[in-house]
């Protein structure tokens, strides 16, 4: 077996779960569902991706990342994403998110002249 970072095989960095009685449990991704990273692991960490905070009835604060599709846009994307978030992971302090994931804008074509 190869070391992940000398294989050209990259089906390990995700494949979609089609018998999940909950897929898609998000909407709008716009590549293969990757259900690799179905609990997140940047769920204790800052990250850019869309959350919201909210008290829980212990009074604790946590994230709800319900409207984030980063780790399961694709495979490639996908891992890629997460792997770079984890290369310095800054625990989430708690409070609410300021920096925020901003979409590439959509190409589109010049008019004509």
């Amino acid at each position: 077996m190869q070391p992940k970072d000398t294989t050209t095989n990259e089906a390990f960095k995700g494949f979609t779960n089609t018998a999940c009685p909950f897929l898609p449990c998000h909407t709008g991704v716009r590549g293969a569902f990757n259900c690799l990273f179905c609990y997140c692991p940047l769920i204790a960490y800052e990250c850019p991706g869309p959350y919201t905070v909210f008290t829980d009835r212990n009074g604790l604060r946590r994230k709800d990342c319900s409207a984030c599709t980063l780790p399961h846009n694709g495979y490639r994307g996908a891992w890629t994403f997460i792997q770079k978030w984890l290369e310095r992971p800054v625990v989430w302090d708690g409070r609410e998110q300021t920096r925020r994931y901003r979409k590439k804008p959509l190409r589109t074509k010049p008019p004509r002249t």
